[in-house]
């Protein structure tokens, strides 16, 4: 049979794809690189500024406000960066100021010089994640970007925690020398995550590699379509996509409630309340480490055959019976089903942290113009940013002031809130954002099956 005008010989369609992959592959192994890095550094950030520094807990908490405010700076301008010369550029700086502001912050002694550091390494980090989430679905397929972002999600999990383990192995509070140490690991990790993707040649793009085409919002904002006019780039075209609206808000409030609690309300709660040790946290650390890693590819399977709608409410419904078992372990506390109770919060927020990773990004991919991925991987990292520097407000203070029971039924009543919006999000997501069809593999006259265009629904 004749093949379609324009349409790639099989031979260079798989070229391309093999090209893909590989740099997919070298994207993936940088950021894990890097992230290894980082598993150094997160769990001693704040006892390095209020203790090791002698800056105090005051200090220690503006470094994370600082965090924030870098990215409230950073990610706007790295979203039109992209937008107009390319993730990988926008990536090598990005990684490339990030390790100069963690070396810069390993050295630091005073207050201003160590809240200066935090703003350039927080506008590094925050620069890194819309480049890196562009490189994969760039170089990905709509068939494999749920994958992409899986496997992602993973190695920078399983990175983090053994550069944890590592770090744990070597910081030492009384010897300011051991976290300077630690942050110069990070800071070369960085530059490894720069030269190794700085270096790859991104692959031309092909049939349903990326977002292609302009949205139905970006035409009536911008007007592109048959005068050949793109739509701008500004913020107003985001804001008339009320999909994208919509998985901004939704996507704040999981943050909020999970990531943002992970490592502040939920550990004071465990220690201040409950009464967990140290070395039990650290082992609570560990099993939600090992459930990421252990079910990623199990639910990516799951998940494949799913709405990502039906998915993220799900999410909801694992991290409501973790605030269930963190009520249950503050009603006995002190005891072993206390201990058990808190394991089983971190082991259940990893297998809500899996099944949210094949969902996010990929909705965000298929809701983005071609023209405006970058900005829309901006914004989205910026939700999470605000929503992450938000929570450990919310949740150190209501424990903090003898309002523990407050602080489950608030943190509870979020994650209803994300199974219900995480339901009506259906309205506004096509079938296909929201995998929501079926391509069948049908067999025709030519040599190869292809895939037909017969749709189906999905649960």
């Amino acid at each position: 049979m004749t093949r379609a005008l324009g349409q790639p010989k099989p031979e260079q369609k798989n070229q391309q794809y093999g090209t893909a992959g590989g740099t997919l592959r070298r994207v993936q192994i940088g950021n894990a690189l890097s992230a290894f890095g980082s598993g150094f550094t997160v769990p001693y950030m704040f006892v390095y500024v209020s203790t090791v520094r002698g800056l105090g807990s005051m200090t220690a908490w503006l470094v994370f406000t600082l965090f924030a405010l870098a990215a409230l700076v950073a990610l706007p301008l790295a979203g039109r960066g992209i937008d107009r010369y390319g993730a990988r550029p926008v990536l090598v700086v990005g990684a490339v100021t990030a390790a100069a502001g963690a070396l810069s912050f390993g050295h630091a002694t005073g207050g201003g010089h160590i809240l200066m550091s935090a703003f350039l390494f927080g506008a590094g980090v925050a620069t890194v994640q819309p480049a890196l989430a562009t490189m994969i679905v760039r170089c990905s397929t709509r068939e494999t970007r749920a994958h992409a972002f899986a496997l992602q999600f993973t190695l920078v999990n399983l990175g983090m925690g053994i550069g944890a383990l590592i770090g744990g192995q070597i910081v030492d509070v009384n010897r300011p020398g051991s976290l300077t140490l630690l942050f110069s690991v990070e800071a070369v990790m960085f530059l490894v995550l720069a030269a190794v993707t700085g270096t790859i040649r991104m692959p031309a793009p092909v049939a349903g590699a990326a977002v292609s085409g302009v949205s139905a919002v970006a035409e009536r904002a911008g007007g592109a379509g048959a005068a050949g006019v793109r739509p701008r780039s500004d913020l107003r075209t985001l804001l008339a996509d009320k999909a994208m609206v919509r998985i901004c808000l939704l996507a704040g409030l999981i943050f909020f409630t999970c990531y943002g609690q992970f490592e502040s309300g939920v550990a004071a709660y465990a220690t201040d309340v409950v009464g967990t040790s140290p070395s039990v946290l650290g082992l609570a650390l560990g099993m939600n480490t090992l459930a990421i890693v252990a079910l990623q590819m199990i639910v990516v399977r799951i998940t494949a055959r799913r709405r990502r709608s039906t998915a993220i409410a799900a999410t909801g419904v694992v991290w409501l019976g973790a605030w269930a078992a963190a009520a249950v372990a503050g009603l006995v506390s002190g005891g072993t089903v206390a201990t058990a109770a808190m394991l089983s919060v971190y082991m259940l927020f990893g297998v809500g942290e899996a099944l949210l990773a094949p969902t996010l990004g990929p909705i965000i991919a298929d809701l983005a113009p071609a023209h405006l991925l970058g900005s829309y991987n901006a914004a989205f990292s910026l939700v999470k940013q605000v929503a992450i520097a938000m929570g450990p407000a919310a949740g150190v203070l209501l424990v903090g002031a003898g309002l523990p029971a407050a602080y489950i039924v608030v943190m509870a009543g979020a994650t209803v809130l994300i199974v219900v919006l995480a339901l009506r999000l259906r309205t506004q997501l096509s079938a296909a954002q929201d995998n929501a069809v079926r391509r069948t593999r049908v067999v025709t006259a030519s040599v190869e099956p292809r895939l037909a265009g017969e749709l189906r629904p999905a649960a």
